[in-house]
Parts: C-alpha cells; sequence; structure tokens
C-alpha cells in the first residue's frame, strides 16, 4: 500500500512540476501549462513502468555497476589529466577525452558486475552491532528441509542465529513438490509445511535470500558461494554437501551428526527392554529397533518376535551406517520370555 500511494503521489508531483515547467517555458500560456502537464504525466508513467520491470534486478549488481562506473569515470580523469600535457587542439583534446570517458566507464562497469561477488559492496542482512557481539547466519539446505526435524531443534533454541533461505532452495523445493513421483512430490510438499511452521515461529529469526548465482547451476555450489558471501554455516544433512563445504572452510551443521550425538551411551552390563520385532541374520537371533533407530541383536531371540523382552547389553559395535548393539536375554528371560505392554 505504502509503494502504490508513493507512485501516486509521485505522478501528482510530476503533473504539477510538468505544468510549471511548461509554463515557465512558455510565458506561462495555457496550452504550454497544458502541454507540460500531459508530458509530466506521461514521463511518470513511462519511469515507474521501468521501475516496475527493474524488480528482478540485483541491488548487488546495481551497486557493483555504480561502483565501476564512479571507479571508471574516476581513471578516465587521472589519463585525460596527463594527456592535458601533451600540446593538441582544444577540438582533440575534447575528442579524446569523451573516448576515454566512454571506454572506462564501460570497462569499469563490466568488470565491477563480473567481480561482484569479490567486491561484496552490499551484503545482505548487515547491520551495526558491537565488535565484541557476532550473529550468526544460518544457510537452510533442502535437504534438512525436508528432513522435517529442524523445526523441533529452533522450537527448543538450541540453536540460534538468523535464518536464511535462499530463493533458489525455494524454487527446488517448489520442483520437488511439483514433481510427477507420489513420494518425491509428498517430500516437497512435506518441506514446504516445515517451511510455514518455521515462519510462523514468532522467536526466530527468519528471511528470504534473493540473490542468485546465474552462472551456476548446481544448488550445492550456489549454496556454498553464497555461504562464502555471507560468512554464514549451512545447516543440512547432505553428505556430499557436508564435505564440499568444510574443504572451502564453511561451518557446517549436520543434522545426522546431531543426532548420532544425542543418542544415549550404552555400556555393556546394562540392562534395557526392547520389543524384538524380527528374525536376526544369524541362527536364532532376533532384532529390536530403539527409539532413535539403532539396531539391537539379541542372541537367542527368534521364538520372542512381538514381545518385550529383558536384555543385557554384551558389546556395542559403531559402524559407518551407524551404531549397533548386541545383547543377550537375561536368565529369566531364557525359558519362556516375559511377555510385555
Amino acid at each position: 500500500m505504502t509503494v502504490i500511494f508513493l507512485r501516486a503521489f509521485f505522478i501528482i508531483l510530476s503533473s504539477i512540476v510538468g505544468y510549471y515547467v511548461g509554463g515557465l517555458l512558455g510565458s506561462f500560456e495555457q496550452a504550454w501549462a497544458i502541454g507540460g502537464t500531459l508530458i509530466g504525466f506521461i514521463s511518470s508513467l513511462v519511469i515507474i513502468l521501468i521501475e516496475l520491470g527493474m524488480r528482478r534486478f540485483s541491488i548487488r549488481n546495481l551497486s557493483a555497476a555504480v561502483f565501476g562506473l564512479v571507479f571508471g569515470f574516476f581513471m578516465s580523469w587521472i589519463v585525460t589529466n596527463v594527456l592535458r600535457l601533451i600540446p593538441m587542439s582544444l577540438e582533440l583534446f575534447s575528442s579524446i577525452q569523451i573516448i576515454l570517458i566512454l571506454i572506462f566507464c564501460y570497462l569499469g562497469m563490466i568488470i565491477a558486475m563480473r567481480g561482484k561477488d569479490e567486491f561484496n559492496l552490499i551484503i545482505p542482512y548487515i547491520k551495526f552491532v558491537r565488535q565484541d557481539k557476532k550473529e550468526d547466519v544460518i544457510l537452510l539446505d533442502t535437504s534438512v528441509i525436508i528432513d522435517g526435524r529442524i523445526a523441533d531443534i529452533f522450537q527448543t533454541h538450541f540453536v540460534e542465529g538468523r535464518l536464511v533461505i535462499p530463493r533458489f532452495v525455494l524454487k527446488e523445493l517448489q520442483q520437488i513438490a511439483d514433481s510427477q513421483d507420489a513420494l518425491k512430490r509428498n517430500r516437497g510438499r512435506r518441506g514446504l509445511d516445515i517451511l510455514n511452521k518455521i515462519q510462523k515461529n514468532t522467536t526466530l529469526d527468519v528471511k528470504i535470500q534473493e540473490e542468485d548465482f546465474p552462472e551456476v547451476k548446481d544448488v550445492d555450489a550456489k549454496l556454498v558461494k553464497l555461504a562464502k558471501l555471507l560468512g554464514a554455516k549451512i545447516f543440512t544433512n547432505d553428505f556430499n554437501l557436508n564435505k564440499i563445504a568444510e574443504l572451502q572452510g564453511i561451518s557446517v551443521l549436520n543434522m545426522n551428526e546431531l543426532a548420532g550425538a544425542l543418542r544415549p551411551v550404552v555400556l555393556p552390563g546394562e540392562p534395557m527392554e526392547v520389543r524384538i520385532t524380527k528374525e536376526g541374520k544369524e541362527y536364532n537371533q532376533g532384532v529390536a529397533y530403539l527409539d532413535d533407530g539403532t539396531m539391537v541383536v539379541v542372541d537367542n531371540s527368534k521364538h520372542l518376535i512381538g514381545q518385550v523382552v529383558k536384555v543385557i547389553v554384551t558389546s556395542v559395535l559403531q559402524t559407518s551406517a551407524g551404531r549397533m548393539i548386541f545383547g543377550k536375554l537375561e536368565e529369566s528371560q531364557k525359558a519362556g520370555g516375559w511377555k510385555g505392554r
């Protein structure tokens, strides 16, 4: 509403200025004044149309272009001052000056826009803070949004900082939600639901990052590049993205590593209760699962499938795929099993 009001005010003000300028140029004759009003009105509409067409124009590109223009003009000024020392006619000097200004300004703008990421003139979400106080910026990856556990983690306030969701991540999530594959479509829609849940959390500072890198096609590469520019961390559970980011010196918050660190510690000799759900690979073995998904292999428990039994932990094996717990039935269970729950 504010933008519409500003546009309407600009049109009215332009018409008034056009009326005044037309009157001045035509000795305040009515025809000139009316003509100036029409020109002012039409010119304001054209400018507003140009402004609407520039909606997708990046602020970073604009700032880089302005910087390049100023730098190019400054360089041309230095060169033309040196050329003043060479005897030549005023017409020739003026021609060379105009040509040099045109060339240097063009080159300055092109070079600055191509290297806008290195210039890093305008980085979103920067504000004046105390030097001893640093605000963390966290980029959310598509995989961690689809995972869903992130909403509960933010709800507990264990992770603090400004959450940044890049526009290209939203686009990828939308493409997954519109997929022909039913499984992918459900995963994408769940990710969109999780985002809505995060944005409704009033205690979180969530921003949408509009910056894109058209020259980079891979979403993971875009995330890494954006994290470098913003000095941000990447929240993900993608193994490959995790490794690529770490190789380039970017901090990574890995959901799977967090889940592994929160698993309860189990030591040999400790008792536990588990429900045998299926047959194991070895003879007469039964398999159970803890709430966090950890597999528990119990000897001589094949006949107890579907029952809750008391187990003594014999060993714990940590593998690349996760943790496995091996156990044996308590002496009281070996005879007939303990019917539970």
